[in-house]
């Protein structure tokens, strides 16, 4: 749901920035792993991360045409937070457009940001407690059918 939020709202207004976002998953998804150079370190209380990656000159890039017409290599200022699990599995959560250096300082992803830190801190007591379960290698997870994330 929080992903199908990040979908709907940015397929419109930033369909290109989101575009690159959806490249980078499915680089991860279908070319590699979800290694961790991939991944925005977004830590505050969890080890949250969101896309797209630091460096603006790993592929796939964000184009954008410059002033003068010509395309730019530039860092993409959407993000999606997320929780990446292991190398096989990552948890998208939502986000926004970043526009400030830290993401507790802007309005638009800080929420998004706080969110992913305590979903991610949830999810991972949950792991540890055996409450979702790791099943074929590592490559998917399991849970009870009356299993539910809850926070004060």
């Amino acid at each position: 749901m929080l992903y199908d939020s990040f979908l709907e709202k940015h397929s419109i207004g930033n369909r290109e920035k989101l575009h690159h976002i959806l490249a980078w998953i499915k680089k991860i998804g279908d070319k590699t792993s979800a290694f961790e150079q991939y991944f925005r370190n977004e830590a505050q209380i969890a080890d949250a991360r969101a896309l797209s990656p630091i460096g603006k000159e790993k592929s796939p890039v964000f184009i954008q045409i410059d002033d003068n017409g010509k395309n730019e290599i530039v860092a993409n200022n959407l993000r999606l937070y997320c929780m990446r699990a292991n190398a096989r599995v990552v948890f998208l959560f939502n986000g926004d457009i970043k526009t400030a250096s830290k993401a507790q300082n802007c309005p638009n992803v800080k929420s998004h940001f706080l969110l992913a830190n305590k979903l991610t801190k949830l999810l991972t007591e949950a792991f540890e407690t055996g409450d979702i379960r790791w099943i074929n290698n590592y490559s998917e997870i399991e849970v009870d059918d009356d299993f539910r994330l809850e926070w004060d």
